[in-house]
């Protein structure tokens, strides 16, 4: 990968861009003007472009940039406001003051949603594999501003850490966690516009049992799965489907015994 700056640039932006190419163990090259498209062809090489109001990931076969978005946290932050039912927090039972840890925070839509109804006196941690997505992320919920002060509020408290879930579910305590979620990419394909662009750098980790058991281990109350509807691994993995007829995506649910 290399990094370089927006078209539109400035001595500041440059700076920073080198910073974070240093950061990465990567090449910062100046823009000059040039297209994204050049630098692919003569670099032949993923580019991280640092803007003034955001940060994109192109990939060297990618069509479509990566950036962070609040992709549906939005929308679904306003229906709660409205009373209305979000199935993903009817499936994780979250509400004022507990825990949530997202092992595939991807681009943080469900961490935003889990952060606005554990509000401030809650905890939110997202875990990501990937580097690059991981910085993006992180840097667009300190930087992404919205319309919505509660929204905005949300995408400030979410915690969000580099590293394998796996790893780090191994270094928490029994009993820590009211809630761990697993929303990995689906064994059926399902298109969206929103989050096209972040399979191109999702890392596709098998399932492992010893992930699962760590979850089940570190979860206080429950561990919540998401996966096209007619997924094995709810089963696989003994957790009680939650079928919604009109979805192709399903909630997995287990209980933690008291």
């Amino acid at each position: 990968m290399i990094v370089t700056t927006a078209g539109r640039t400035n001595k500041d932006m440059q700076i920073l861009a080198d910073r974070i190419a240093k950061d990465f163990n990567c090449r910062y090259v100046r823009r000059e003007k040039v297209s994204i498209q050049h630098l692919k062809e003569q670099y032949q090489s993923d580019i991280l472009i640092i803007g003034k109001n955001r940060f994109e990931f192109c990939s060297l076969n990618g069509e479509e940039p990566f950036f962070f978005h609040p992709n549906s946290a939005v929308f679904r932050i306003k229906r709660l406001m409205n009373k209305e039912n979000d199935p993903f927090i009817d499936a994780t039972n979250l509400t004022k003051g507990k825990s949530f840890l997202d092992c595939t925070l991807g681009l943080a839509s469900d961490s935003i949603v889990a952060s606005y109804v554990v509000g401030s006196s809650g905890k939110v941690e997202g875990l990501e594999a990937n580097q690059v997505i991981a910085f993006l992320v992180k840097v667009g919920l300190k930087e992404w501003e919205t319309s919505n002060a509660a929204v905005d509020e949300a995408m400030r408290r979410v915690t969000v850490k580099h590293i394998n879930a796996l790893e780090a579910l191994a270094r928490k305590e029994d009993n820590s966690i009211d809630c761990v979620y697993f929303d990995p990419m689906f064994e059926e394909t399902i298109s969206s516009a929103g989050i096209n662009p972040l399979k191109q750098l999702a890392l596709y980790e098998e399932v492992s049992v010893e992930l699962i058991n760590q979850a089940k281990r570190v979860a206080k109350e429950r561990v919540v799965w998401k996966d096209h509807f007619r997924s094995s691994r709810f089963n696989q993995f003994q957790f009680e489907q939650v079928k919604r007829k009109t979805a192709k995506f399903h909630y997995g649910i287990w209980l933690k015994k008291e």
